[in-house]
C-alpha cells in the first residue's frame, strides 16, 4: 500500500472589524479597483464620486458596500452580470493582486469619501460606463462627462 505525504500550511486569519467609514472606504476602494484601475487617477476619483453622489440621494443606498453591491440575487449570490457595478457579478474573486493598485484606490477612496471634491465640468454623476458598451439605461439619463474611456452621467 502507498501512502501519500499531504502537508497542510496554515494562515492564521485575525478577524478584523472596520468601522463604518473604513468599511465604505474598503468597499468604494474595491470598485475603484476593480472598474478604473487601468484609468487616470481623475477617472478613478470620478467613479468614486459617482459611488459617493449615490450615497448621498435617498435613491440609492447610504452605504458604499450597499451602492456597489446593489443589483439582483438568487439564493444570496449575485447573478452574473445582473448589478449595477458589473465587477461585483461577473463571476471573479475579488482579491486585490497588484497591490500598488490597491493602494491608490484606497488612497483615492479616502480622499473622497472624507472630502467633498468635484470635478471641474463633470455635474453630479450618478452613472457610467465604458466607451465599449452603451447601455439602455444612457439614453434615459444626462451626459455629464467622459474621462478617459469611461462616460458619465446624471439623473435629470
Amino acid at each position: 500500500m502507498v501512502q501519500k505525504l499531504i502537508i497542510f500550511t496554515t494562515v492564521l486569519l485575525i478577524p478584523v472589524r472596520l468601522s463604518g467609514s473604513e468599511l465604505d472606504i474598503f468597499c468604494m476602494a474595491e470598485a475603484i479597483y476593480y472598474e478604473a484601475r487601468n484609468q487616470s487617477s481623475m477617472g478613478q476619483m470620478a467613479v468614486a464620486i459617482v459611488i459617493r453622489n449615490r450615497m448621498k440621494d435617498p435613491r440609492w443606498p447610504a452605504k458604499a458596500c450597499e451602492v456597489v453591491r446593489e443589483g439582483h440575487y438568487w439564493n444570496g449570490n449575485p447573478i452574473r452580470d445582473q448589478c449595477q457595478f458589473s465587477y461585483w457579478c461577473d463571476g471573479k474573486p475579488e482579491r486585490p493582486a497588484e497591490k500598488k493598485a490597491w493602494e491608490r484606490a484606497l488612497n483615492i477612496a479616502d480622499l473622497i469619501f472624507n472630502n467633498n471634491i468635484e470635478i471641474e465640468n463633470l455635474k453630479r454623476p450618478t452613472h457610467y460606463h465604458t466607451t465599449d458598451v452603451h447601455p439602455s439605461w444612457a439614453d434615459n439619463l444626462e451626459p455629464c462627462g467622459q474621462i478617459g474611456d469611461h462616460k458619465f452621467y446624471t439623473v435629470y
